[in-house]
């Protein structure tokens, strides 16, 4: 039998301090914490950041909450992994929208708030959001792995530059796990599945990125299969990057 406190010793923020500072938020991190142990990833700490799409098309996944609600799941599976209770997010289009620190108590309708205050919603480009994960990721002086989280409805603009951003990012203890929303059977995916799939130690030097499909209603994925898919490739990259030297 495992004592009752056991997962509150193992989880980066413990239950009770869920429970006083979020606790709209116990359900979501009693399942992210589920999935978390599934995976064997209980005592591993990890920085995890959230990359938002804010492109046109994305405007009805914030008017109808599908937005603020993911950025929720990612913050109460961040509870897990990292103590500082912290997710830093970036919002993209054409360019960086603007970024933000999401914090356990303070997350409350935060993501709506800011998108409305970011004005135009412009195309996507994912490699300044990636630019942006890289600068606040080595000005951090962290060594510590790091689960990205990087949503999107389509393939970018870019995708040369996406696609070398990747491979130059795969020398740093960042992983990258890309979730669509949308049409399934819509070629835009295309390219998130090829990205997922560069050669190894060809194109880069571990295999640094993940691509799961959430759907047209990616809000109606229940909680505990979305981890599920957030964390499917996290433990084999951790030990590829071990074992490549990326991360010690």
């Amino acid at each position: 039998m495992i004592p009752s406190n056991h997962h509150e010793r193992t989880a980066a923020v413990s239950l009770t301090k869920v429970q006083e500072k979020a606790p709209d938020l116990v359900s979501l991190y009693k399942a992210a914490g589920a999935s978390v142990r599934s995976h064997g990833l209980e005592a591993v700490r990890a920085a995890v950041y959230l990359v938002l799409d804010r492109s046109g098309s994305m405007r009805p996944y914030y008017r109808d909450g599908t937005m603020q609600h993911f950025a929720e799941q990612v913050l109460s599976l961040s509870a897990h992994l990292d103590d500082d209770g912290t997710v830093p997010v970036v919002f993209f289009s054409t360019d960086v929208d603007g970024s933000t620190d999401l914090a356990l108590g303070g997350h409350r309708g935060r993501i709506d708030k800011l998108h409305e205050n970011l004005g135009h919603m412009g195309r996507t480009n994912y490699h300044w959001a990636m630019d942006e994960v890289i600068d606040h990721y080595v000005e951090s002086g962290s060594d510590q792995p790091a689960l990205v989280v990087f949503q999107t409805d389509g393939g970018p603009t870019s995708r040369f530059a996406a696609e070398r951003y990747l491979c130059k990012a795969a020398r740093l203890p960042l992983f990258w796990q890309f979730v669509g929303f949308g049409d399934p059977d819509d070629n835009e995916f295309s390219f998130l599945r090829k990205l997922d799939t560069l050669a190894v130690p060809a194109r880069r030097v571990v295999d640094n990125a993940g691509f799961f499909h959430a759907g047209r209603t990616p809000k109606a994925v229940p909680d505990h299969q979305l981890y599920d898919h957030l964390l499917q490739e996290f433990p084999d990259w951790l030990e590829a990057a071990r074992a490549a030297g990326v991360l010690a």
